[in-house]
């Protein structure tokens, strides 16, 4: 190989080296969030307590595939929300 060649390939070599340090320090721990976000939206049941992603708070009365339905306040106001929008699990 030439000097050329070899200049070149080392100033790619920083690039990498970015590109690797943003992978393990910003896409992979936030891709591990997503999953136990996910595989808590999953476990959700009936009688379990919730935060939404709004800030409401609740108790699930009915669980379905793609919605959940939450009873409020002291009133037992019902709510139909979709699941991806539980935010936290409070207690089962």
């Amino acid at each position: 190989m030439n000097e050329q060649t070899m200049s070149s390939l080392y100033s790619l070599i920083p690039l990498i080296l970015i590109f690797v340090i943003f992978y393990f320090m910003l896409i992979r721990p936030q891709k591990k969030r997503e999953k136990e976000a996910q595989a808590m939206r999953d476990s959700l049941d009936v009688g379990d307590e919730i935060i939404t992603a709004s800030g409401i708070i609740g108790t699930i009365v009915v669980c379905k595939d793609e919605y959940l339905v939450i009873e409020t306040g002291s009133d037992r106001s019902k709510i139909r929300i979709a699941r991806w929008a539980v935010q936290s699990k409070i207690s089962s």
